[in-house]
């Protein structure tokens, strides 16, 4: 059986690696020192494998056929959107095999894929908690790219089977759960019920699997014209409140707000926060060291959180 050694929940930015800061003082400078020192943790602690919780920003769903739960079991590959890590990651084959079965058992239909495609929502935390090592990995992508989107207590319910699923597994091993994902930001919409999107974008949203790298392509200036803005919108207070709660053993103040609660005090990007969800609930355990720093220049509240200290 396995050893489920605790949780990360830790945000991501595409800007982290675009807009690096040019010293520790700058944006992004501390949330930068403090993914060090989680890695340098998580190296002591010799992880035998990881399941990686995150979003997909449609490199590898769209809503020709949009699942709300995606389980990789043998082979995972880097995007490499925004010059995040591309190619060959390695799966946890074994471990992935036992938490599917387990969670069917426990009565969740996940979607399945033997050859899945991750973007900078999953390998940009895999790489700044796992730093230079080659853990193995189970990938889990949530949907919180737009409606209709899994409920929040939907969530934590996955989040408790997955707790037991990792424990019982047949996986002779130590297995760490990371949550990758917001905290608050402010991002256009991708519904494609909404009048206001445009047809390029409702186009892309629906049919991007067909022409994925020149949909990306064309998406990518966009998006990095979003970044560098001191002004742009983060709820450092709600954030703030969020990883608090996540201190606690109740998580109903968070699923109570609801969709659009949530999206009122941490905009369309703050329905990323599925996956800490999922993580806090499978781990069962409280976070113990927090950090936080609003980057507004990354469009992002950057928060870190482990249930475990971090010199």
């Amino acid at each position: 059986m396995s050893e489920l050694i605790g949780l990360v929940g830790i945000s991501h930015s595409p800007f982290a690696t675009m807009l690096p800061p040019r010293s520790p003082a700058e944006p992004g400078g501390r949330f930068l020192a403090d993914t060090v020192r989680v890695a340098e943790a998580v190296a002591r602690m010799a992880p035998d494998a990881v399941v990686v919780i995150g979003p997909d920003h449609f490199h590898a769903n769209f809503y020709d056929q949009m699942p709300p739960f995606v389980l990789g079991v043998e082979q995972a590959e880097g995007f490499g959107d925004f010059g995040s890590r591309s190619g060959p990651l390695p799966v946890a084959t074994q471990l992935a095999w036992s938490v599917r079965d387990a969670l069917a058992g426990a009565g969740f239909d996940l979607s399945l894929s033997y050859s899945l495609t991750v973007d900078h929502g999953v390998t940009q935390s895999y790489e700044m908690v796992c730093g230079a090592l080659a853990v193995p990995f189970v990938p889990l992508i949530v949907n919180t790219a737009a409606p209709p989107l899994p409920s929040m207590s939907r969530c934590v319910q996955l989040g408790t089977a997955l707790g037991r699923a990792v424990r019982d597994a047949e996986f002779p091993g130590r297995v760490l759960l990371v949550a990758s994902g917001g905290l608050s930001h402010w991002l256009p919409s991708n519904d494609p019920r909404d009048p206001g999107l445009a047809r390029e974008r409702r186009e892309a949203v629906i049919h991007g699997r067909a022409n994925l790298r020149a949909f990306a392509a064309a998406r990518e200036p966009k998006v990095r014209a979003m970044g560098g803005d001191p002004n742009a919108h983060v709820n450092a207070a709600w954030d703030t409140w969020f990883l608090k709660q996540l201190s606690t053993p109740d998580l109903a103040p968070v699923t109570s707000l609801g969709d659009e609660g949530l999206e009122e005090q941490a905009g369309s990007g703050g329905h990323e926060i599925r996956t800490w969800l999922i993580g806090r609930a499978a781990v069962d355990r409280p976070f113990v060291w927090t950090s936080y720093e609003p980057v507004p220049e990354w469009i992002t509240g950057m928060g870190i959180a482990t249930t475990f200290e971090v010199d």
